[in-house]
């Protein structure tokens, strides 16, 4: 299993958010940078005024736990920022929805390894 660091740092999230490719599913959003790294950087930014904190909460949730998942299949050296997508219901934060835009993500990215 890969170990994937976060992104803690406001001026982290700064630079992939400006510098980064946009990919864009139904209900998330990814910032997608090389890091020159062996390894992955992680960030989630759900925005206050999406929903209360437990929503916001269950949101990253989801989103880690997908990651998690699909982790294996990421090449490494990538920084991924995470932005729950501003106008989409949070009612739509379901474990599939979220896989579903991760994958469409992912794929037209293109950093899943082909081998697998």
């Amino acid at each position: 299993m890969k170990k994937t660091k976060m992104l803690k740092k406001n001026y982290e999230f700064r630079k992939i958010l400006s510098k980064g490719k946009y990919f864009s599913g139904r209900n998330i959003e990814a910032f997608i940078k090389e890091n020159n790294k062996n390894y992955n950087f992680l960030g989630l930014a759900i925005s206050v005024k999406t929903a209360k904190a437990v929503k916001r909460n269950h949101i990253k949730r989801l989103i880690r736990e997908n990651y998690k998942i699909l982790e294996p299949e990421i090449k490494n050296g990538k920084s991924i920022v995470f932005l729950w997508k501003k106008g989409v219901d949070v009612r739509n934060a379901t474990f599939e929805n979220v896989k579903n835009d991760m994958n469409f993500i992912f794929d037209k990215a293109d950093i899943k390894n082909k081998g697998i």
